[in-house]
């Protein structure tokens, strides 16, 4: 069997063969201008070398470095515009002929990155030898001098940014060493002391001198027990007393109180109170207790440093008794507890000092830590300062050491070069051959870009991807005897072509269903063949015994029924609805064909969808879906109109068909996706003039078993058919 590229190509050949053969002889009207041209003459190769070399001693780490970035030039830089430009204006040649016949052989690397070889080979073409060695004399003297340029600019841009970036690192180094040393003016002591013990030390005493002074305190506290326990007093009445005690105006006023009240005692035995000395006493008396209660005042008050006494004179009379024994241990207790007030402040310093010690001693790890971090971020800006230095001391060391990276190792050399003559045959045969490539190419491509299928292959396949059910491939039915205007239907029972129809009715029956009566049968397009398939599977319904109708429903083409024939009356285009009104006066039996009925087309005409939606249409359907087994109704293409959509309501389902070379892609994916969303009931499609082998039983005799396909002869009358069943 045929390929399906091998179809594809003999389809595209036949549409355009004439393209192809223009190709073909531009082609080889090219390889003969070519090969009538005179040999031209004969051309030089100059070869020099040169290598990557450095000098023989070498002290500086960028003298070398430098040299060896010189040897990673390319064939870009050592070709540059400004040196072909050089070599141009001294040799008096153009920069494009220059640039045309130079060529570089750099030499490789290896795998580890290193040259294989250090030379690179310049190569020169010139007709004159005297002036591609001057051409390439100038070239290699111009490579070296470059490198060393650019060796010596790539120095002096290092000292120059070194220059640049000096002074900002000197003056980043001078602000972290002034930030270390005003950290450690600030914070040192601090360090000191926590390095060499003074802060664990000073915690340590602080401790132990609170633990002394709560000695003594507690040692205070048990005298001052005891004393106020001999004494009966406390320490507030004990200091009271004393102050009492010791003032001798009070002494006297108590006296004078004595005396007074003694003189009253005795005289109270003789006289009343009323009596004039009585009243005397009694107001010496009152007037001693009130200078009595006054400079106790005075003495208690301490010129505000103590408290005023507070009671009567009877209290303070007592408390000022104390005698000389009892005062000096009432003085003793002042004294004891004054000395517990300042121990007990001194504990409250000693507290305050080293909680202040301990807060510092928490403080010193993140103290260390920043001196740490300001130590190192000096050390860090040193280094680079002094990496600088070193760089730059370097660098200049580097210009006495910087020098060319390349040298001349050989001088421009002429080399002749034999230049084969041209074979007028072979070049006359190689265009031949290019020229049925380019034309063969240009024929595959057209025909690519139709966008219509070209075999039945194709066209399977899109079913397939759609899951569209393929009900039958129909073959090409030969029409040589027929009319120019007659459909090539298969009237003769023994027609090998019966059999395909025949599948493709089988195929309807078995593969969608017993209950079809109805079927429509449109295509995407004009010239695929919808009404031969249509006009030929009535006849095979027909000649298996099944009582078929086919109704012309396209409307607006006239009617194919004279290939049947049939001859539609002449007044049916009067009256339209009349004619469609009444199944017995529209319809006609086919004289050749056996339970075979035809309804002719009215077509064409302008209302052919009032018509399809119109009463009698329908009545016309239902009445013809009662009589007959069949009913094939044959519609215009979907793209001209939408009658077929029209007709679908009255239908059980739409058969599609397809032509190979004649649908186009594009139009039945789309038809069918409209088809299937819609749910207009598709029921499959079938392949229209497909390249099916046809077996002739007249002719088993007469033709040898290994003749081939006969329909790959047939598609080569492609054109001819389409002229009699095309437009349908």
């Amino acid at each position: 069997m045929t390929p399906p590229i091998i179809k594809k190509y003999i389809i595209a050949f036949e549409k355009y063969k004439w393209i192809g053969l223009a190709s073909f002889g531009l082609v080889v009207a090219g390889t003969t201008v070519v090969a009538i041209q005179p040999e031209p003459p004969v051309t030089y190769l100059i070869e020099a070398a040169v290598s990557y070399s450095g000098p023989p001693v070498s002290f500086s780490k960028t003298a070398s470095e430098i040299q060896q970035q010189g040897k990673e030039l390319t064939q870009e830089v050592l070709l540059s515009d400004q040196i072909i430009l050089k070599v141009a204006d001294k040799v008096k040649i153009k920069p494009k002929t220059i640039a045309a016949n130079v060529k570089l052989k750099m030499p490789e690397k290896t795998k580890s990155g290193a040259l294989e070889s250090p030379i690179i080979l310049v190569y020169y073409t010139d007709s004159d030898v005297n002036r591609g060695v001057d051409v390439l004399t100038e070239l290699t003297k111009l490579m070296v001098q470059l490198s060393g340029d650019i060796n010596t600019g790539r120095l002096k841009t290092i000292i120059k940014k070194i220059n640049e970036l000096l002074p900002q690192v000197k003056k980043e180094l001078q602000a972290a060493e002034n930030t270390l040393e005003e950290y450690d003016r600030r914070e040192r002591p601090a360090l000191m002391e926590a390095e060499n013990g003074s802060l664990l030390l000073g915690i340590s005493n602080s401790k132990m001198q609170q633990r002394e002074i709560k000695f003594t305190i507690a040692g205070i506290d048990a005298q001052l027990r005891s004393l106020e326990n001999k004494l009966g007093l406390t320490v507030g009445q004990a200091y009271v007393s004393s102050a009492l005690s010791a003032d001798t105006i009070i002494a006297n006023l108590r006296s004078q109180i004595y005396q007074v009240e003694s003189q009253i005692a005795i005289l109270r035995k003789d006289l009343r109170s009323e009596h004039p000395t009585m009243i005397q006493l009694q107001r010496q008396k009152e007037a001693a207790e009130e200078l009595l209660q006054q400079r106790a005042s005075e003495v208690l008050g301490g010129g505000g440093m103590a408290a005023p006494i507070r009671g009567n004179v009877t209290g303070i009379r007592t408390q000022s008794s104390l005698d000389p024994t009892r005062q000096a241990l009432a003085n003793q207790m002042v004294a004891l507890q004054t000395q517990r007030e300042t121990l007990e402040q001194q504990l409250k310093q000693q507290i305050q000092q080293e909680k202040q010690l301990q807060r510092e001693s928490t403080l010193i790890p993140n103290k260390q830590l920043e001196r740490s971090r300001l130590e190192q971020a000096v050390g860090f800006k040193k280094a680079i300062y002094d990496q600088m230095q070193a760089k730059l001391t370097d660098a200049k060391a580097a210009e006495a050491e910087t020098v060319s990276s390349l040298s001349l190792t050989k001088p421009p050399t002429p080399l002749p070069v034999v230049a084969k003559p041209k074979s007028v045959p072979a070049t006359l045969a190689i265009g031949g051959l290019l020229g049925a490539v380019i034309g063969g190419g240009v024929i595959f491509l057209l025909g690519s870009l139709e966008g219509t299928f070209k075999t039945r292959e194709d066209i399977r396949e899109s079913l397939k991807q759609r899951d569209v059910l393929l009900l039958g491939e129909l073959p090409i039915i030969p029409s040589d005897d027929l009319e120019p205007e007659t459909l090539p239907v298969i009237l003769s029972p023994d027609s090998p072509y019966l059999e395909f129809y025949e599948k493709f009715r089988s195929n309807l029956r078995r593969i969608v269903g017993k209950e079809i009566k109805v079927i429509l049968i449109t295509s995407v397009s004009s010239q695929e063949g919808k009404t031969l398939s249509a006009y030929n599977l009535g006849i095979a319904s027909a000649r298996a015994g099944k009582r078929t109708l086919i109704i012309e429903a396209d409307l607006r083409s006239p009617s194919q029924a004279s290939s049947l024939k049939v001859i539609p009356d002449s007044y049916i285009h009067i009256e339209p609805l009349y004619y469609y009104s009444s199944l017995s006066e529209c319809i006609r039996l086919v004289p050749d064909v056996e339970n075979l009925y035809i309804i002719s087309s009215i077509g064409p005409v302008r209302q052919s969808a009032a018509i399809i939606e119109s009463n009698e249409m329908r009545r016309l359907i239902e009445d013809a879906r009662e009589r007959y087994d069949l009913v094939i109704v044959d519609t215009n293409p979907l793209s001209i109109s939408n009658d077929p959509l029209l007709f679908q309501p009255y239908s059980d389902g739409i058969v599609l068909v397809a032509r190979p070379n004649y649908t186009q892609e594009n139009m039945l994916t789309e038809a069918i996706d409209q088809l299937v969303e819609d749910e207009l009931g598709l029921l499959g499609a079938i392949i229209n003039s497909a390249d099916i082998r046809v077996s002739m039983p007249q002719l088993a005799e007469e033709l040898p078993t290994s003749i081939p396909d006969l329909n790959l002869e047939v598609i080569q009358q492609t054109e001819d058919i389409s002229t009699i069943f095309g437009k349908n």
